[in-house]
């Protein structure tokens, strides 16, 4: 019997028989969070590009218009329809619009006002219509929810109460005399 222990020892050492299963426990979470992260950072991306081309459409639109002041409803709607795939974006888009002077360039406020559905209905930060050869600037702010909120990149990312991120995009732009 002590013979017959080193020898069956010595071919269990040998063995590689499992040896991939050790390397596909070793591997596969970091490959499953890297495709989590691709998948969460390509709808993010597409997020932000529809949010970006809405608002270029709705601010051409506005730009070539009438020449009538646009209402906060009117732009926001303008939004929501140039930016194809957004889901509810009505209630999760907000909007903020002020005249900025071309000499003393002031900028908007460094944070977003962004819909948060756990407190009540904030009014319009500001969103003063421009007139004719007036500088505009438009900053819309969108909540989401992300797909994974609790995987790699969906933890990263910074969320209100409601776990819902944002996505701010800003223009400017200057309406066109009649």
């Amino acid at each position: 019997m002590t013979r017959m222990l080193p020898t069956f020892l010595r071919r269990y050492i040998r063995d590689e028989g499992g040896s991939a299963s050790v390397e596909f426990v070793l591997v596969f979470p970091a490959y499953l969070a890297l495709i989590l992260m691709s998948i969460e950072l390509g709808f993010v991306t597409l997020r932000h590009s529809l949010l970006e081309r809405g608002l270029d459409m709705a601010v051409r639109e506005i730009r070539l218009g009438t020449g009538t002041s646009p209402q906060h409803d009117d732009i926001k709607e303008m939004i929501c329809e140039n930016s194809l795939m957004i889901l509810d974006c009505t209630s999760n888009l907000q909007l903020e619009m002020r005249s900025a002077d071309v000499r003393t360039y002031n900028s908007l406020d460094t944070t977003a006002d962004c819909t948060d559905s756990s407190e009540p209905t904030k009014p319009v930060r500001e969103f003063t219509p421009g007139l004719q050869n007036e500088l505009m600037l438009l900053r819309a702010c969108l909540q989401y929810d992300p797909l994974f909120p609790d995987d790699f990149l969906g933890s990263a990312l910074e969320k209100d109460a409601n776990g819902q991120a944002s996505i701010v995009s800003i223009t400017a732009f200057v309406q066109e005399p009649l």
